[in-house]
Formats: C-alpha cells, sequence, structure tokens
C-alpha cells in the first residue's frame, strides 16, 4: 500500500511538472498559490463514482423488495374487508396489518440510514484521500495556499447554475495553478491500491 501511494505521488508529480515554472516564477517573492475543484473530483474520478454507484444500486434493490412488500400489505388491508368488523377474524387481520405496516416504515428507516451513512463514508473516506494528494502535491512545489475553487461554466438556461457562478470566489486563475488533474492521478492511483489491498485480504 506505502509502495502504491508512493508511485501515485511519483505521477501526480510527473503530471505537474507544468504547475512548477509557472507558479515559481509568478509567486518567487512572496506565497504560493494553486487551486484544485473538488467538485469536479467527486463528479468525475471513476473510483468514487463506482463506489456511489453501488450505494444507488443497492437502493433501487432495496426498492424492489420494498415494492414486493408493499403489495404483501396491500393485500393483507383488503382482505381485512373481508371479515365483519369486531370478529376476532377481523381484529386478528387489523393486528396483521397494523404490525406488517409498523415493520415496513422500520425496515424502511433503517435501509435509509444505513445507505445514507454509506455515501457519507464514501464522501469522507474520498475527501480525507483528496486532501493527502493536495498536500502531497503541495508540499513537493512548496506552494503556501490551495484554493478550492468550481470550474462549472454557468449555463443561462439553469438558474442554480448562475447563482453558482456568480457565487463563486475565484474569478479568474491562471490554468497552470490548477493542480485538479494531478489529485485526480494521485486519487486514481490510492483507490487502486486500496482496491488491491482489500482484495488482498
Amino acid at each position: 500500500m506505502r509502495l502504491s501511494v508512493l508511485s501515485a505521488l511519483a505521477l501526480a508529480i510527473t503530471t505537474l511538472t507544468v504547475l512548477a515554472p509557472t507558479a515559481a516564477s509568478a509567486q518567487d517573492s512572496g506565497h504560493r498559490i494553486a487551486v484544485v475543484d473538488v467538485a469536479y473530483i467527486f463528479k468525475n474520478n471513476e473510483g468514487i463514482k463506482s463506489q456511489v454507484k453501488q450505494v444507488e444500486e443497492n437502493l433501487k434493490s432495496f426498492d424492489a423488495e420494498l415494492q414486493g412488500k408493499r403489495n404483501e400489505l396491500k393485500a393483507a388491508a383488503e382482505k381485512l374487508k373481508t371479515y365483519q368488523p369486531g370478529s376476532p377474524e377481523y381484529t386478528a387481520q387489523e393486528e396483521r396489518v397494523a404490525s406488517m405496516e409498523s415493520k415496513l416504515r422500520l425496515d424502511m428507516a433503517r435501509k435509509r440510514k444505513e445507505l445514507a451513512d454509506r455515501e457519507a463514508k464514501i464522501y469522507y473516506d474520498n475527501y480525507q484521500h483528496i486532501a493527502a494528494g493536495v498536500k502531497v502535491l503541495a508540499q513537493h512545489y512548496k506552494i503556501n495556499l490551495v484554493l478550492r475553487y468550481n470550474s462549472e461554466d454557468m449555463d443561462l438556461e439553469k438558474g442554480e447554475s448562475v447563482i453558482r457562478g456568480v457565487m463563486k470566489n475565484i474569478v479568474y486563475h491562471d490554468e497552470a495553478l490548477d493542480m485538479t488533474p494531478g489529485v485526480m492521478q494521485y486519487l486514481d492511483k490510492v483507490l487502486v491500491a486500496g482496491k488491491a489491498g482489500a482484495a488482498r485480504q
């Protein structure tokens, strides 16, 4: 695992050789600054996308399972109508329907929490990897400050996109200061190394 991370670092540093001369010449007298698009990495990194897809597929299969349980509940509720209210059969079926409904709600709440927790862990773990990649590259290039920015272009047809664009903290930056590609490569190698390590266990 350690060796794979070092090879990821070497690859990311090789990829970012463009960053060093520009950052150095522009910022020799003061602090060095770079930018990284974290949202872009989360949206486009294949390793992260596959992890999120697994959670989404799990949710789809659970929804299909839920539909079956809903149908059972509906059938039990329909059967309740065939009994005389107040009869022992009606009371027993009413309790059965109430129990099925309660269990269904509890199962739904538990599963949705479990999936939300899994998704949160994916984002948490991968953000740690991204931050580690940023730190490694920043230390290598003696960059003092890395700012998060959003490279998404404004889309006039989508109001939220325009609002996000207007609210961007960084209005302009030199493209050579963007360490996003290097961090993407670092992350690719770290995730592959992690998957290989998990497969060996």
